[in-house]
């Protein structure tokens, strides 16, 4: 029953995705995400459910008339100078023939975001995006959060499997990283019951994050929390609300939980903190001798011999930042930091400007929300290997997508306060938003 409806869903949704391509987009993110064929037991698990929901989409796409240029900003433009980076690194890495599945995998995820750059430029359709990607992690959090509390925390909760987040600490930081989408979602609703759901279920994504025992994902938690803290209003309140939030979470894990998160502290015998510093160690060494790079898999016991001082732990990156500089070299991590960098200063624009008009303040509050999950995600993968995964791409196609609609509104209401500069952005975006603002040429200088 559960592989027809899981079939169904997706039939359905690449059938829409013919006459409407944004459609195929969301169904891609929420397979590439959730990954919910893999709970199932039946042909679902190895149906080629994710290519025919993309298949779909690009016949969509070569028949409508509603799409637009992908490059709405710089952290599109970047991400594409990072997939020719990535490209080259892999085919000059020490392995390409074992390399090319990973690689097949990550540009799938890219070439996809480019898609729904070209094919989602409406309130709607942002709207629609965040609500799958944070739904799909939201889903899954709800039900970890619900196994920790019956289990009294002695279980760690896991991902999906054969996905990125199938590891109990990939599946902490996805979930850390959706809860701020989940606090958007609650505030474009009026105070009532939809609020209160989303409420209790960004609480219970905090116990499954908890429930995970990922060290992690306290790390990136701390961090949120801290940034909210700083950024609220009333900072004396705050900090005791959260503060009691934390005791009352805390107190409820078992002896085991808090003894795995004290040994923060003594990383020198524990393994898996020795084995990071060594694939550390190796990333540095790769990067220093190498400009763009091994290619996508470093734990290998000759480079580790090679550069690492400790040669017997032949481990993983762990760490986002680590992971990228010894697949590409300091060049693709550059460009890769300049994705997500760039994203965070442009959500961070929405946040400001977004409060100026009743019709773009929800703008305001995505930036806002954006700019948390972002910081959660630099931080918790400081130690955690998820540079390729969907979910901050996809925060980043929400924010690029948010910003081109919020110019597009100022735009057509003529406001002064958009420079020229904002305003040639826009050239871009392709016929159809050319025509929806039916702007002058004196007008895009600013002139009158």
């Amino acid at each position: 029953m559960r592989d027809l409806l899981i079939v169904a869903i997706v039939l359905a949704g690449s059938f829409l995705a013919l006459r409407r391509p944004w459609v195929g987009i969301l169904v891609w993110t929420w397979l590439s995400i959730m990954n919910p064929h893999r709970f199932a037991w039946g042909f679902a698990y190895e149906a080629p459910l994710a290519a025919t929901a993309a298949g779909c989409t690009l016949l969509g796409l070569l028949f409508t008339s509603d799409r637009q240029s992908p490059f709405k900003g710089l952290p599109v433009t970047l991400l594409l100078f990072f997939c020719i980076w990535i490209t080259i690194s892999w085919l000059l890495g020490f392995d390409p023939a074992y390399d090319q599945p990973q690689w097949i995998k990550v540009m799938k995820v890219y070439f996809m975001i480019f898609i729904g750059l070209m094919v989602m430029h409406t309130r709607q359709h942002i709207l629609a995006l965040v609500w799958v990607a944070a739904g799909s992690i939201a889903l899954l959090a709800v039900k970890g959060g619900i196994f920790t509390i019956a289990t009294g925390g002695n279980f760690r909760v896991w991902g999906p499997p054969g996905s990125f987040i199938a590891d109990n600490n990939e599946m902490a930081l996805a979930t850390i990283i959706t809860i701020p989408l989940l606090r958007f979602i609650q505030l474009q609703y009026e105070p009532g019951w939809k609020r209160h759901l989303l409420t209790l279920a960004m609480l219970l994504s905090a116990v499954s994050a908890l429930g995970s025992h990922s060290r992690g994902a306290i790390i990136a938690m701390a961090a949120m929390v801290l940034f909210l803290w700083w950024r609220g209003g009333s900072r004396w309140a705050g900090g005791l609300l959260m503060a009691a939030l934390a005791v009352g979470l805390l107190s409820f894990m078992p002896d085991s939980w808090m003894d795995r998160m004290s040994s923060i502290d003594d990383y020198q015998s524990d393994r898996s903190a020795l084995g990071r510093i060594s694939a550390w160690w190796t990333a540095w060494g790769v990067a220093k001798n190498h400009v763009f790079g091994g290619g996508f898999n470093l734990a290998r016991a000759d480079l580790v011999a090679l550069y690492s001082p400790y040669p017997d732990f032949v481990h993983a990156a762990h760490s986002i930042y680590f992971q990228i500089l010894g697949n590409h070299g300091f060049g693709g991590l550059l460009l890769w930091l300049g994705v997500f960098f760039s994203t965070y200063r442009m959500a961070g624009s929405m946040r400001q400007e977004g409060g100026k008009q009743p019709e773009t303040r929800w703008c305001r509050d995505l930036g806002a929300m954006c700019q948390v999950s972002l910081l959660g995600y630099a931080a918790g993968g400081a130690f955690l290997s998820l540079s390729y995964f969907d979910l901050p791409y996809n925060i980043m196609m929400a924010v690029v997508l948010a910003r081109a609609w919020m110019l597009r509104q100022a735009w057509k209401a003529g406001e002064e306060s958009v420079s020229w500069i904002n305003r040639l952005l826009l050239i871009p975006l392709g016929k159809p938003a050319l025509q929806e603002t039916t702007i002058s040429v004196k007008q895009v200088f600013g002139r009158p």
